[in-house]
């Protein structure tokens, strides 16, 4: 980025500090933020924004989230990769060879299988594109109605349930807000069909908690792979450790890829310094 001054926060002086322009974040201290009054924008390292948005005032500089297609390539991979765990019943094999057992289950096609997507973002828009590709019948929700190709779509909260019902795995990408903070709760987790599974590579209040362990318990749903939680770490003696019917994974399935992630800031800087537009940012209003 020649011609930029790019310098830690830490190690400016208060003098520099009221001449930065941009800032470039992470999960950044309020009053840290607030130290730097002539902040014009906010660049964020993460696609999810809700700290930042929940952090920071309302009338603040915009927030910019990271929209990199190599998160976006490597969260639909993540996602085919577990639909395909799920496809093959390998949670059941993991059992059977616990305990011993030496047994054949009937394999089902993709095509016999259907993958409900919530959320339709750029996260969401990849991984159906994948699934497609990989012969799944794809679904899709989204608060407002979207058109993707070969994506039976739905929106609002009728084709939220419409969705659910139909849906044999659940895939959640929903960004974490107001409206999405429990939005799989005991009543939608039991609109899913029986013996469903579900997949949240979203944030973990999305789900909750106490309602999946029910589901779980009683048998309507099958499995759940999990890659968020309320709190993160996973508490030691949180129940998803030892439950036969979760699979818990260390908030891995879309890591921010340094390379790509400072190709997509410096190309939204030097646009700023182009333009002086500052790039799409968050509706603080929605959240994302």
């Amino acid at each position: 980025m020649p011609g930029e001054s790019v310098s830690l926060f830490c190690n400016l002086s208060n003098e520099q500090r009221a001449a930065v322009r941009i800032a470039i974040v992470a999960n950044p201290h309020p009053a840290d933020v607030a130290a730097l009054p002539g902040l014009v924008w906010v660049q964020s390292l993460w696609a999810g924004v809700e700290q930042l948005v929940a952090s920071l005032p309302v009338d603040g500089p915009p927030i910019v989230r990271m929209i990199d297609p190599e998160m976006s390539r490597t969260m639909a991979e993540a996602v085919l990769a577990w639909t395909y765990y799920l496809q093959r019943d390998m949670p059941a094999y993991v059992r059977q060879q616990r305990e011993r057992v030496w047994n054949q289950i009937a394999y089902k096609k993709p095509s016999s299988i259907t993958v409900g997507i919530l959320g339709l973002g750029s996260l969401g828009a990849a991984a159906a594109l994948r699934l497609n590709e990989a012969g799944f019948n794809v679904a899709g929700w989204s608060r407002s109605k979207k058109t993707l190709a070969n994506v039976h779509t739905f929106s609002g909260n009728d084709g939220l349930i419409d969705m659910l019902h139909l849906s044999d795995i659940v895939v959640c990408l929903v960004p974490l807000t107001s409206q999405t903070r429990g939005l799989l709760n005991a009543e939608r987790l039991h609109a899913m069909k029986p013996r469903a599974a579900l997949i949240n590579f979203a944030r973990g209040p999305v789900v909750v908690t106490d309602d999946l362990l029910a589901a779980l318990d009683s048998g309507h749903l099958s499995h759940a792979v999990l890659d968020v939680f309320d709190t993160e770490p996973l508490p030691p003696d949180s129940r998803f450790w030892h439950h036969p019917g979760v699979s818990v994974l260390p908030h891995i399935s879309a890591p921010t890829d340094f390379d790509t992630a400072a190709m997509v800031i410096a190309g939204n800087i030097a646009q700023f310094r182009l333009t002086g537009k500052v790039p799409g940012s968050v509706d603080t209003a929605r959240g994302y």
